[in-house]
């Protein structure tokens, strides 16, 4: 087997230096860790990111709301880290987790519940390719408010 040689552009042997954006956030991609399957996609700053590997339970940072949050905090639907990795350009992270519940708020196991089928007229035509909602995002989200 030939080694790689020291001016070698091989990532493997790269320093972990994960590249944040001007905003200070980094893509997550997160996949089931038996099934493979895609089950959302997320940002995380370096505080949910050194949360994540510390406590091996999943954290973000929300956009919308402006602040760090543990997922299934409000829902209980968590997710264990098994493998938390960096892709070659150290610029999007893929995390494979033990899902436990749903990921998505909407109630869908996965967030990418929904399959374009075909385009008519310039408009998508989306169907709903998962069969049940595993919530009622209204009962969970009210109740745990109150």
């Amino acid at each position: 087997m030939n080694e790689p040689s020291p001016n070698s552009t091989d990532s493997a042997s790269q320093p972990f230096t994960p590249k944040f954006d001007a905003a200070g956030l980094i893509p997550a991609i997160v996949q089931d860790a038996s099934s493979g399957e895609v089950l959302m996609f997320a940002w995380m700053n370096r505080e949910a990111f050194e949360l994540t590997a510390s406590t091996r339970l999943a954290h973000y940072y929300s956009r919308s709301r402006g602040k760090l949050w543990k997922k299934g905090e409000t829902s209980g639907h968590t997710q264990e880290v098994e493998s938390l990795r960096i892709d070659c350009d150290q610029d999007v992270l893929l995390l494979r987790v033990k899902q436990h519940g749903a990921a998505c708020h909407t109630g869908y196991r996965s967030c990418f519940y929904r399959e374009i089928v075909a385009i008519d007229n310039s408009v998508p035509i989306l169907h709903v390719c998962e069969k049940e909602k595993f919530f009622d995002p209204a009962e969970v989200y009210n109740l745990r408010q109150s």
